[in-house]
């Protein structure tokens, strides 16, 4: 038995058997490859149970479903992104991707707000995307709004991309990218928990970027159950947007380590 394991107590295991169910098992490289991609949906099927969705560039999206479907993984969701990473796609282009997307079979779509229209006083920018994606993935997909948090930094600027994705129909706000300085923080999803709260919607959190580990993770449950109880955490209410933190799950848990497929998202 390993030090990490040794160190496990019994809730701890139950915590991290948790975790991987609400986690978005995610490869955004720039050199993804077809043999990664089935890699990854390999490492969403772990021994303990299947992560809640693997998350994937668009064009990765068909062979992603197929490969999950070959392996007895339907539970698994197909997550994508769109005006990604820089969130300043025109509109059409924007909605452009998302119609792909969902055509090649997305079961969920991660969506850039544009942040930076924000950062320059326009909020409208941001509800029109929002509500256009929305409505294109109506009842077929999940919409998860990317808004950015580490580059509005300002509390009052995360509140209102906050509670304008929430009015304008996200399914989930979603911290980051993870490819900017600054991605998930405890205080960003402070801010955002409570917007959901007020808001009385049905609205979850992805918390992604940095977080790798049993203790990132535990932040974010424990802030989620002080605000919303703990009732609220579910897969539909509360996701994990990371790639390393699987790794560091299963070697607590003592199932062996799967191939790396590369990310440190």
């Amino acid at each position: 038995m390993n030090s990490r394991e040794a160190d496990m107590t019994e809730l701890d295991a139950t915590l991290a058997r948790n975790i991987i169910a609400l986690l978005d098992l995610t490869s955004l490289n720039d050199d993804d490859s077809d043999a990664r991609i089935v890699d990854l949906c390999q490492r969403a099927l772990t021994a303990v149970g299947p992560v809640a969705a693997v998350c994937v560039y668009p064009r990765f999206v068909a062979l992603a479903r197929r490969t999950l479907d070959a392996l007895g993984g339907q539970t698994v969701a197909v997550a994508t992104v769109t005006n990604f990473p820089a969130g300043s796609a025109p509109l059409a282009e924007v909605l452009e991707q998302t119609r792909r997307a969902l055509d090649d079979g997305a079961d969920e779509i991660d969506v850039v707000y544009p942040w930076r229209a924000l950062l320059a006083d326009d909020a409208d920018s941001g509800f029109a995307l929002v509500r256009a994606c929305k409505a294109l993935c109506a009842d077929r997909a999940l919409l998860k709004v990317i808004l950015e948090t580490g580059e509005l930094a300002d509390p009052a600027l995360i509140r209102q991309a906050s509670l304008d994705a929430i009015e304008a129909g996200a399914d989930f706000i979603k911290t980051s990218t993870g490819k900017v300085a600054v991605n998930a923080t405890a205080e960003a999803a402070r801010i955002m928990l409570e917007c959901i709260a007020a808001s009385g919607v049905n609205v979850g959190l992805k918390p992604a970027g940095g977080i790798r580990s049993l203790a990132d993770a535990r932040v974010y449950i424990e802030l989620a159950e002080g605000i919303n109880g703990a009732r609220w955490i579910s897969p539909r209410h509360l996701r994990f947007g990371a790639s390393s933190l699987l790794d560091d799950l299963l070697q607590r848990l003592g199932v062996p380590a799967l191939r790396d497929h590369g990310g440190r998202y």
